[in-house]
Protein backbone atom coordinates (compact mmCIF):
# COMPACT_ATOMS: atom_id res chain seq x y z
CA UNK A 1 0.00 0.00 0.00
CA UNK A 2 1.13 3.60 -1.32
CA UNK A 3 1.68 5.85 1.84
CA UNK A 4 -0.41 8.78 1.08
CA UNK A 5 2.12 11.94 0.27
CA UNK A 6 1.79 14.62 3.19
CA UNK A 7 -0.51 17.07 2.28
CA UNK A 8 1.34 20.99 2.92
CA UNK A 9 -0.37 23.47 4.61
CA UNK A 10 -0.98 26.92 2.61
CA UNK A 11 -2.18 29.91 4.55
CA UNK A 12 -5.49 31.02 3.12
CA UNK A 13 -3.54 34.77 1.78
CA UNK A 14 -0.89 32.64 -0.36
CA UNK A 15 -4.10 30.44 -1.96
CA UNK A 16 -5.51 33.82 -2.77
CA UNK A 17 -2.17 35.46 -4.30
CA UNK A 18 -1.24 32.77 -5.98
CA UNK A 19 -5.28 31.67 -8.08
CA UNK A 20 -5.56 35.93 -8.31
CA UNK A 21 -1.74 36.96 -10.04
CA UNK A 22 -1.32 33.84 -11.98
CA UNK A 23 -2.61 34.94 -15.11
CA UNK A 24 -1.03 38.61 -14.95
CA UNK A 25 2.32 36.38 -13.72
CA UNK A 26 2.09 34.74 -17.13
CA UNK A 27 0.84 37.30 -19.41
CA UNK A 28 4.07 39.55 -18.21
CA UNK A 29 6.31 36.64 -18.31
CA UNK A 30 5.64 35.74 -21.78
CA UNK A 31 6.43 39.14 -22.71
CA UNK A 32 9.57 39.86 -20.83
CA UNK A 33 12.65 39.72 -23.11
CA UNK A 34 15.34 38.14 -21.41
CA UNK A 35 15.24 35.12 -23.79
CA UNK A 36 14.37 36.90 -26.94
CA UNK A 37 16.81 36.73 -29.67
CA UNK A 38 16.58 40.78 -30.52
CA UNK A 39 18.12 41.17 -26.99
CA UNK A 40 21.10 42.54 -27.00
CA UNK A 41 23.68 44.86 -24.73
CA UNK A 42 22.11 48.36 -25.85
CA UNK A 43 18.72 46.71 -25.52
CA UNK A 44 19.45 45.37 -22.02
CA UNK A 45 20.40 48.22 -20.76
CA UNK A 46 17.19 49.60 -22.11
CA UNK A 47 15.57 47.06 -20.03
CA UNK A 48 17.36 48.00 -17.42
CA UNK A 49 16.60 51.83 -17.39
CA UNK A 50 12.92 50.97 -17.44
CA UNK A 51 12.64 48.77 -14.37
CA UNK A 52 14.87 51.51 -12.37
CA UNK A 53 12.12 54.24 -13.84
CA UNK A 54 9.66 51.54 -11.90
CA UNK A 55 11.56 50.01 -9.10
CA UNK A 56 12.44 53.96 -8.20
CA UNK A 57 9.11 55.77 -7.45
CA UNK A 58 7.22 52.12 -6.37
CA UNK A 59 10.29 52.12 -3.32
CA UNK A 60 9.82 55.52 -2.15
CA UNK A 61 6.26 54.97 -2.41
CA UNK A 62 6.77 52.06 -0.23
CA UNK A 63 8.95 53.89 2.14
CA UNK A 64 6.57 57.42 2.49
CA UNK A 65 3.68 55.10 2.91
CA UNK A 66 3.77 54.80 6.53
CA UNK A 67 2.19 50.86 5.83
CA UNK A 68 5.02 49.39 6.20
CA UNK A 69 4.59 46.61 9.24
CA UNK A 70 6.55 47.67 12.10
CA UNK A 71 8.23 44.52 12.02
CA UNK A 72 9.55 43.78 8.73
CA UNK A 73 12.82 45.39 7.67
CA UNK A 74 12.19 46.90 4.33
CA UNK A 75 15.71 48.18 3.72
CA UNK A 76 17.69 45.26 2.94
CA UNK A 77 15.13 44.55 0.10
CA UNK A 78 15.20 47.53 -1.68
CA UNK A 79 16.69 47.37 -4.99
CA UNK A 80 16.82 50.37 -6.68
CA UNK A 81 20.69 51.26 -5.52
CA UNK A 82 21.53 48.18 -7.59
CA UNK A 83 19.52 48.95 -10.58
CA UNK A 84 21.77 52.50 -10.43
CA UNK A 85 24.58 50.58 -10.01
CA UNK A 86 23.77 48.32 -13.44
CA UNK A 87 23.17 51.15 -15.15
CA UNK A 88 26.31 53.01 -14.29
CA UNK A 89 28.39 49.02 -15.13
CA UNK A 90 26.33 49.59 -18.43
CA UNK A 91 27.63 53.28 -19.15
CA UNK A 92 25.04 55.63 -18.13
CA UNK A 93 26.43 59.03 -17.05
CA UNK A 94 25.09 60.22 -13.47
CA UNK A 95 23.80 63.01 -15.29
CA UNK A 96 21.58 61.02 -17.64
CA UNK A 97 20.54 58.33 -14.72
CA UNK A 98 18.44 61.81 -13.44
CA UNK A 99 16.99 62.09 -16.52
CA UNK A 100 15.10 58.73 -16.96
CA UNK A 101 12.01 58.32 -17.34
CA UNK A 102 9.75 57.92 -13.86
CA UNK A 103 6.54 55.66 -14.04
CA UNK A 104 4.11 57.75 -12.05
CA UNK A 105 1.29 55.40 -12.41
CA UNK A 106 1.93 53.43 -9.25
CA UNK A 107 -0.36 50.72 -6.93
CA UNK A 108 -1.97 52.65 -3.59
CA UNK A 109 -0.19 52.05 -0.83
CA UNK A 110 -2.76 53.02 2.40
CA UNK A 111 -2.10 49.82 4.39
CA UNK A 112 0.21 47.42 5.55
CA UNK A 113 -2.01 44.69 3.07
CA UNK A 114 -1.26 46.61 0.07
CA UNK A 115 2.16 47.01 1.22
CA UNK A 116 2.55 43.73 1.13
CA UNK A 117 0.87 42.80 -2.23
CA UNK A 118 3.19 45.20 -3.73
CA UNK A 119 6.53 43.05 -1.61
CA UNK A 120 4.87 39.71 -2.85
CA UNK A 121 5.38 40.94 -6.55
CA UNK A 122 8.86 42.29 -6.03
CA UNK A 123 10.55 39.33 -4.37
CA UNK A 124 8.72 37.08 -6.62
CA UNK A 125 9.91 38.61 -9.25
CA UNK A 126 13.76 38.71 -7.48
CA UNK A 127 13.23 34.90 -7.20
CA UNK A 128 12.66 34.66 -10.34
CA UNK A 129 15.50 36.95 -11.59
CA UNK A 130 17.83 33.48 -10.83
CA UNK A 131 17.07 32.09 -13.84
CA UNK A 132 17.70 35.57 -15.98
CA UNK A 133 21.12 35.89 -14.47
CA UNK A 134 22.12 32.45 -16.19
CA UNK A 135 20.86 33.71 -19.71
CA UNK A 136 22.17 37.19 -19.48
CA UNK A 137 25.23 35.46 -18.48
CA UNK A 138 25.37 32.94 -21.52
CA UNK A 139 23.75 36.02 -23.74
CA UNK A 140 25.53 38.63 -23.15
CA UNK A 141 28.49 38.11 -20.45
CA UNK A 142 26.81 40.18 -17.55
CA UNK A 143 27.81 39.36 -14.02
CA UNK A 144 27.07 41.00 -10.58
CA UNK A 145 29.55 42.94 -11.41
CA UNK A 146 29.27 44.33 -15.20
CA UNK A 147 25.37 44.99 -15.12
CA UNK A 148 23.75 42.67 -13.99
CA UNK A 149 23.62 42.30 -10.36
CA UNK A 150 19.67 43.28 -10.11
CA UNK A 151 18.63 39.89 -11.17
CA UNK A 152 21.23 38.41 -8.07
CA UNK A 153 20.56 41.21 -5.75
CA UNK A 154 20.51 38.57 -2.96
CA UNK A 155 23.28 36.23 -3.83
CA UNK A 156 23.25 33.01 -2.28
CA UNK A 157 20.24 34.19 0.17
CA UNK A 158 17.96 34.49 -2.98
CA UNK A 159 15.85 31.18 -1.74
CA UNK A 160 16.04 31.68 2.08
CA UNK A 161 14.83 35.25 1.63
CA UNK A 162 11.82 34.35 -0.68
CA UNK A 163 10.77 31.34 2.02
CA UNK A 164 11.06 34.08 4.72
CA UNK A 165 8.86 36.61 2.87
CA UNK A 166 6.01 33.84 2.76
CA UNK A 167 6.63 32.38 6.17
CA UNK A 168 5.69 36.55 7.40
CA UNK A 169 2.95 36.86 5.25
CA UNK A 170 1.41 33.10 6.07
CA UNK A 171 1.73 34.36 9.52
CA UNK A 172 0.15 37.53 9.12
CA UNK A 173 -3.14 37.55 10.67
CA UNK A 174 -5.29 38.47 8.06
CA UNK A 175 -9.30 38.43 7.46
CA UNK A 176 -11.03 38.36 4.43
CA UNK A 177 -10.98 42.28 3.53
CA UNK A 178 -7.15 42.34 4.22
CA UNK A 179 -6.31 39.34 2.34
CA UNK A 180 -8.49 40.88 -0.93
CA UNK A 181 -6.58 44.09 -0.23
CA UNK A 182 -3.20 42.39 -0.28
CA UNK A 183 -4.63 40.76 -3.57
CA UNK A 184 -5.57 43.92 -5.17
CA UNK A 185 -2.52 45.08 -4.38
CA UNK A 186 -0.46 42.59 -6.52
CA UNK A 187 -2.95 42.79 -9.01
CA UNK A 188 -1.89 46.82 -9.65
CA UNK A 189 1.14 46.07 -9.00
CA UNK A 190 1.69 43.32 -12.15
CA UNK A 191 -0.43 45.73 -14.55
CA UNK A 192 1.30 48.77 -13.62
CA UNK A 193 4.78 47.32 -14.26
CA UNK A 194 3.22 45.54 -17.45
CA UNK A 195 1.91 49.24 -18.48
CA UNK A 196 5.33 50.70 -17.80
CA UNK A 197 7.24 48.31 -19.99
CA UNK A 198 5.01 48.55 -22.35
CA UNK A 199 4.85 52.59 -22.51
CA UNK A 200 9.03 52.33 -22.68
CA UNK A 201 9.15 49.95 -25.58
CA UNK A 202 10.98 47.41 -24.16
CA UNK A 203 8.80 44.52 -24.15
CA UNK A 204 9.00 41.36 -26.91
Amino acid sequence: MQAKAREVYVPPVLQDLRAGTAELHIALEKRLPFFSDTLDLPAFKRLIAAYYGFYFPLENALQRSGSVPDDFDLTPRLKTHTLRGDLQALGLAPASLENLPICDQLPVIDSSAACLGVLYVLEGATLGGQILRREISARLGLEADNGAAFLDVYGAATGRRWRDFIEYLGNRPMDADERNAVVLAAQTTFSCFERWLECQEVLA
